[in-house]
Parts: C-alpha cells; sequence; structure tokens
C-alpha cells in the first residue's frame, strides 16, 4: 500500500493512509544502504507487517529538519522581540529558492510594534513584494487558510516568533506548545522538539523545531547567485559573471541605481562566502 510519513519517533514512523495511521519499522536494507526514512515521504509499506519497503521519489528534502515534499514555506518573522532581521530573511528566501520551494514571508507581533518601526519594515517589505514574494501578517487567518488549501506547507522563522502561537490560532486543536522570548538572549527557546504533519484546511502543515541548517557550504556560488531571484532583470555582459568585481556588471550597476536593495546584495556577498569556491 502506499501512504505517507506523518511523524517520527527514534525508529519508529507513523505511516498515514486512507484515514488510518500505521507505526511502522523499516526494512534492514535501509540501514545498510544508509536511506533515510524522512516525514513527508511517500513511501510503499506492508499493513500487515506494518513495515516500510520503499521510499518513493522525493519532490525536495531537508535533513535539518528531517522533512521531504514541501510546497511552500511560512516564513514567520517577528517585528520585535526578537527584531526583524533582513539578513535572517535572506537567508531563508535563498535556501527555499534553493529547494524550490515557495516562500511566504510571515510577519508577527505588530501589534507590540511602534507605529514608526512597522511602517519602515513594511515599506522596505514592499520591495519582496515587486519580486514576487507573499507578505501577510499573523493577523491575516483567512488569507492564511487559502494559502495552506491543496499544499504541504512548513512553518518556519525566528525562534520565539510566534510560529507555534500562530499554528493554534488557525487551529487550536492542534494544541502546540509555545515558549517565551529569553530577555537576556533576546532570542526564543524552541518549543517544538518533533516534527509532524498535521492535516486542516484542505491542506498538510508540517510542525518543525525550524530549519537550524542555514549555511551554504554546499551550494556552489552560482547556485547562491541564481536563487537571488532578481539578479536574471539585469543582465551582464559577461554570461559567467559573478556580480562581484566584475566592470559594467548589469547587477552592480542596479544596486547602485537603487534598483535592487543594497542590503540584498550585501547578503548576496556575504551567502557566496559561505557557498563552494568553484563558481
Amino acid at each position: 500500500m502506499q501512504g505517507q510519513i506523518v511523524k517520527n519517533i527514534s525508529d519508529l514512523y507513523f505511516v498515514s493512509c486512507d484515514g488510518y495511521v500505521y507505526p511502522c519499522k523499516c526494512r534492514g536494507i535501509f540501514r545498510k544502504e544508509h536511506i533515510t526514512p524522512l516525514v513527508g515521504d511517500y513511501v510503499l509499506f506492508h499493513k500487515e507487517k506494518k513495515l516500510i519497503e520503499k521510499i518513493l521519489p522525493r519532490k525536495n528534502e531537508f535533513y535539518r529538519p528531517k522533512v521531504s515534499n514541501i510546497d511552500q514555506a511560512f516564513l514567520i518573522m517577528s517585528l520585535v522581540h526578537p527584531d526583524f532581521s533582513f539578513h535572517l530573511l535572506d537567508k531563508f528566501l535563498v535556501l527555499m529558492e534553493l529547494h524550490k520551494v515557495k516562500p511566504i514571508i510571515c510577519i508577527t507581533k505588530e501589534d507590540i510594534t511602534s507605529k514608526e518601526k512597522v511602517a519602515s519594515i513594511k515599506e522596505q517589505l514592499m520591495y519582496y513584494r515587486s519580486l514576487g514574494y507573499e507578505v501577510v501578517s499573523n493577523q491575516d487567518i483567512v488569507k492564511i487558510k487559502q494559502f495552506i488549501q491543496g499544499k504541504t506547507s512548513v512553518f518556519t522563522g525566528q525562534t520565539g516568533a510566534g510560529k507555534s502561537t500562530l499554528l493554534n490560532r488557525l487551529n487550536p486543536e492542534w494544541n502546540l506548545k509555545t515558549g517565551e522570548v529569553s530577555l537576556t538572549l533576546g532570542r526564543g527557546k524552541h518549543t517544538t522538539r518533533a516534527v509532524e504533519l498535521l492535516e486542516g484546511f484542505g491542506g498538510k502543515v508540517m510542525d518543525t523545531p525550524g530549519f537550524s541548517a542555514l549555511d551554504f557550504y554546499s551550494y556552489s556560488k552560482e547556485e547562491i547567485k541564481d536563487a537571488f531571484v532578481e539578479f536574471k532583470n539585469f543582465p551582464c555582459p559577461f554570461h559567467d559573471c559573478s556580480h562581484t568585481k566584475e566592470e559594467k556588471c548589469g547587477v552592480k550597476e542596479a544596486v547602485f541605481a537603487n534598483h535592487i536593495m543594497k542590503s540584498r546584495y550585501e547578503n548576496y556577498l556575504n551567502f557566496i562566502g559561505e557557498g563552494k569556491n568553484e563558481n
């Protein structure tokens, strides 16, 4: 039978199929061949033996957290406590672009942030809207539910930004743990311990501890460059231009002319410093 892994505890995988959830183990050959099932995997399994026999091809995969087959990611970004970070936002956006996952930027704590700060951040986020990225507030409950419909979504972002609070507001029956922000450290305490695939609003939602792998060491500089979607709008005379030191670079000229947000370009330079050496 075919099902989908919705939760993993130790070496036990919970497979959903036809309205039932079956606790399953994996074939012994999985360990021998270094095959690791992920929450979100579609699998072939034996219902009576409660044994996963095969993992079907993945749309995408992440290993921190261990999830797969994600359609879209809600990037939960707090305006205050912890403070909004465009550097972190760009990291998340690049990560999602590299994995072919649609990002949706979701701001929180607007009600406890000064009007001036809210206005300033929203003005800068207009640039991201111009790139085609969706930007919503955690108050836009109806719109968020519409986005969830028919998709497998993951909620991630700053620790302490209100991810679990938002999920509980969407569906109180999920009853997810929420945490506080440490005043000393200025960041939140992780409250989600295990990855679980939840159903609701005609779609599926993954509750995860958040993405802890936010470096780009496994990606080439070329891949990172391509993940900055606006760069393709400003062609260069050189096909393999790195947009760093080259003369007559269309991207650098666009930054100078304020057609590309300066902080985005600076983050690009920072990120390719984390990428592989090859172009």
